[in-house]
């Protein structure tokens, strides 16, 4: 079975309980590694920084991380060696995190991205493949 990693701090609660469900209806493992509660604020690094350790070992296929701004989510998952983390808010920006950058973790602005774009975007990322080719060069290189 196919494993997906999730986090979030208290601000992307909500929104990983939909994804872990959507994922979960397409056949997809889930290992959630919390925040499991929206009344009490968290430090997102606490969260994030298990999720990103599981992909950088290779034990999630991908990892979808959430906070606020997504920012410090995407910061705090780039500082593993195997992982590429995208910020993500919109569909063209999933299709080509994947299509482009082959990021392994996508991280989602929680306050910035409505119920409806949720899933569409997960949807998304999961079914677009990497082009690889000159891109594949440019992730070499960093």
């Amino acid at each position: 079975m196919i494993v997906i990693a999730t986090g979030s701090d208290h601000t992307g609660v909500k929104y990983k309980y939909l994804i872990n469900n959507f994922l979960k209806q397409k056949g997809y493992g889930v290992k959630d590694f919390g925040s499991y509660h929206e009344e009490k604020a968290v430090d997102y690094p606490d969260f994030i920084h298990p999720t990103s350790k599981y992909v950088d070992k290779g034990k999630a296929y991908i990892g979808i991380v959430l906070c606020g701004s997504g920012n410090g989510a995407a910061m705090t998952a780039n500082k593993y060696k195997n992982v590429r983390a995208a910020l993500v808010w919109n569909e063209k920006i999933a299709f080509l995190a994947k299509r482009h950058n082959n990021a392994n973790i996508m991280s989602i602005p929680s306050r910035f991205v409505n119920e409806n774009q949720l899933l569409v975007l997960v949807d998304i990322f999961l079914k677009t493949p990497f082009k690889g080719g000159r891109h594949l060069k440019r992730i070499n290189k960093i």
